[in-house]
This record gives structure tokens, sequence and C-alpha cells, in this order.
């Protein structure tokens, strides 16, 4: 009869080995400022590499690819062109597409920079744009919706990565324990490509992003279950208590099972967001000067939740423009442009200048753009929409560490792709990391035999951005 052992040869392994192995690279990582995620606390603030410039990033995703010859890069040449075939030369379009299509809209110069902004976001150049780096090279790698939406927020078109939120809260945790490190609102529904967009993949479940419809004006509807109507808080802290015994019962058993950790975190998580979401959610406790300042619409809601959740300390922020792909405008671009950036405009201008009246400004890293451009010819059979372009298109960054009032980068005279300092999506990611306080090289989670990083083997800091 053979003797019963307490546990499988794998963790006798795990046990006498591999243990003493993660003891001391936590404390080389610690002593290195690289992050190391505290199961206990995987929120808990950490230190980044170096001084970092911004503490909180609040990224404005414009889904579906703004055109960026009708709202930041300017090109005159279209004008002269409109109605005829461009000459031959490399422009490429993933469909049949007619002759060039000038914009709609004017180009204005605006600030002390001069750089020039159409109709579209007037109010934004106005009273902004010597703020604002605007990169007019950008450049993805293919012209679909789901890949260059996966790159843009996780580093890779293809394969399951972490996105940037979740690298970000790994990296230096929250200064809140009681709301999530990285919220994600987005009216109506999901994106393309849902909840993938904000996963945290392999990093642990604490990282990965919180969705709010914010369609929705009341905290039961924009956070499902956040109130218990049967038991107090007192009762739920008991229940909870007793479930987490169990489950750290089980664990101990499994301590491999990341779902199981992040089962733990997210049950503590929901109990402490009761009491906090409710009050950072309701901007009915907002000056009524600050409420009308941000408008009435959905958008202007948004960014004023965006701003008490970082004045609160939540780490990341993204606000979507809405479920699908609203910019995507292979047809009527001119009335669909003018009404999406109507609903944006007036509220990012205020956005901006609530930061700095409250001296959030210097510490908050702001991104704004879509997943590609669209191209300077139209689609058929009439001159009124435009097609995906991701060989060359515009985001612009502001706020903390962002030098402002310049223009980097610049497409062909149609705006057709980058031809001056193009800047990859790894590139802006390095940047926004390098200004958070990280080299993007050091930023890594081992994971499958080797280690991860939101770059890949990719990415360069581009210094010019950099106040």
């Amino acid at each position: 009869m053979s003797e019963q052992w307490p546990f499988s040869r794998r963790q006798l392994l795990r046990r006498c080995g591999t243990g003493f192995g993660t003891l001391g690279l936590a404390a080389l990582l610690s002593e290195q400022g690289d992050a190391v995620a505290d199961t206990a606390t995987p929120l808990a603030p950490k230190r980044s590499h170096f001084e970092a410039r911004a503490k909180h990033v609040v990224h404005l995703f414009m889904n579906g690819g703004p055109s960026h010859v009708d709202t930041f890069d300017p090109k005159p040449k279209l004008s002269e062109w409109h109605g005829k075939p461009l000459p031959a030369g490399n422009l490429r379009t993933e469909r049949k597409t007619g002759a060039a299509m000038r914009s709609p809209f004017e180009f204005r110069r605006y600030g002390q920079s001069g750089i020039e902004v159409s109709d579209l976001f007037w109010q934004t150049a106005l009273n902004h744009i010597d703020d604002i780096a605007v990169i007019r090279s950008m450049q993805a790698e293919v012209p679909n919706h789901e890949s260059s939406l996966m790159l843009m927020n996780c580093g890779d078109g293809r394969l399951p990565r972490p996105s940037f939120g979740s690298w970000l809260t790994y990296g230096l945790g929250s200064e809140n324990q009681s709301l999530p490190g990285f919220i994600v609102m987005c009216p109506g529904g999901y994106p393309i490509v849902s909840t993938q967009n904000w996963r945290s993949a392999f990093l642990p479940g604490a990282f990965q992003g919180t969705y709010l419809d914010t369609q929705h004006t009341e905290v039961t509807k924009l956070l499902a279950n956040i109130r218990n109507s049967r038991l107090s808080l007192d009762e739920q802290r008991r229940q909870l208590d007793f479930v987490r015994k169990l489950n750290e019962q089980h664990k101990a058993q499994r301590p491999e099972d990341a779902a199981l950790e992040a089962r733990i975190q997210s049950f503590e998580l929901a109990f402490r967001m009761q009491t906090e979401a409710a009050d950072v959610f309701d901007i009915s406790k907002e000056p009524e000067a600050i409420r009308l300042m941000y408008g009435s619409g959905t958008h202007g809601r948004q960014l004023l939740i965006a701003r008490r959740l970082i004045e609160r300390g939540v780490r990341f922020v993204q606000i979507w423009s809405g479920a699908g792909q609203p910019w995507d405008n292979h047809d009527n671009l001119e009335a669909q442009h003018k009404k999406l950036s109507a609903d944006w405009d007036g509220p990012i201008s205020a956005f901006m200048t609530d930061l700095k009246q409250r001296g959030l400004f210097d510490e908050t890293l702001i991104q704004w753009g879509g997943e590609f451009g669209r191209t300077p010819v139209a689609e058929l059979p009439a001159l009124n929409g435009r097609d995906h372009n991701h060989y060359g298109f515009t985001c612009w960054l502001a706020g903390g560490g962002v030098r402002g009032g310049q223009v980097y980068g610049a497409t062909d005279e149609f705006g057709f792709q980058a031809v001056e300092n193009p800047v990859s999506v790894h590139d802006l990611h390095a940047t926004m990391l390098r200004l958070l306080g990280f080299d993007h090289e050091r930023l890594t989670y081992r994971y499958a035999g080797r280690d991860f990083r939101l770059t890949d083997v990719h990415g360069r800091v581009i210094e010019e951005l950099l106040a």
C-alpha cells in the first residue's frame, strides 16, 4: 500500500526550488525600481523606473478612424485635384476608390504656434493648441478595424496581449484602493472586438479595465450589482470574509491559478466601490458653472467623470466615442464628422481648462486619436466619404511632460502616407511610458518562458515630444 503524499510532484518542485528564486527576483526588481505584482494588494502604488512627468492617462479614443485631412492635417493640394484621379504613384487603397476629395472644412491657424486645425475642433485649438503636440505621421500596420484597435490598445494586432491601461496599473498601481485603477467608458455598448480592447491577458486580472456604459447616468446602471438590496454593508462584509476564507483555502492548493486570485480581488474591490462609486459618478455635486462648461451631452459627462476619477487617484481612464465605429464614415463624411466633432470639441476644451484650473493638467497625459486615418481619395461612387488609411494619420498628446505647440512629422502633399519622421504605435507607446516614468524595455512580465512588454521588440522614445 503506497503512502499518500499531501501534494503533487509539481507542487513539490515549486515549493522546493522556484519559490526561493521568486523571492530573490522580487528583491532584485524592487531594488531596480521595476514593478512587482503584490497578490495581496495588486493595485498598491509602486515606484516607476525614474521620476515621472505624468501620473495619470486619459485616452480619448475616436474609434472608427477620424479623417486627419479633415481635422488636424490640412492638405490644400486636395482642393486643386478635387474630383480628379491623383497622380500615379504609390497611392494604394484596400478597396476601389475614386478621385481626390477636398476637405469640406476650413483650416485656420491658432495660438502662438500657428498650428492649423479645421473648424471641427476650433474650440480645442483656440484655447489649447499651444499645449498640444500634433503627430501627423502616425502609422498602423493594416487597414482593418479589429487589428488596428488591438495594436493601438495592446501593442499587437493579432495575439492576446495586455492593454496599455493594464500595463500602467501593473507598473504603477493606483492611488485609490476603493476604485479600479483602469476605467473604460463607452456609451451604448461595447466597441468593435469588445473587452479585448481593455483586457489584462496574461497579467493578473486585477489590472484589466472596468467597463462603464455611460449612456446611463444612474450609478446602478453604470455599474451592474453595485448595490445589494438585501444585505447591509456589515452583513456583506461578514459574508465576503467567509467566502474569502474558502477561496484562500482553495487557492492554497492551486497557487498557479491566476483567475482565482483575480476573483478574490474583484470581490474585495466591488465591496469597497459601493461607498466610493456613488460619490465619484454623481456629477450633480459639481458646481453648476462647471457642469455648464462641459455641456449636457454624453461626452461632456464622460469627461467630467474622468476629471473626478483622476482627482481620486485612478491611473488610466479611456473614453470611447461610442459602440461600433462612429468615425468610420465611408459616406456622408461631412455631416457625420461635423456631428461627432460637435459632441467632442467643446467638452475636450472644457476638460483641459478644468484640469489647468485644478493643477491637474501637468500630471495628466492626454491622448487623442483613432486606430487609423482616412484616405485623401473618396469612396465610389460619390465624393462624400473616405476609406481606411493606415499609411499616415494623426493623433495628438497634451499634458504631463508633453512639449506642446508643435507639429511632429508629416504626410505627403495629399495626406496619404507618412513621409517625414514616421511614428509607429510602438513609438507612441514607448514615448508615453517614458512620460509616466518607465523605460519601455524594462517594464516586463514573464509569461510562457519569455519576458513580454507593451512594445514587444520595437519602439523608440520620441525625444522631441518631451518637454
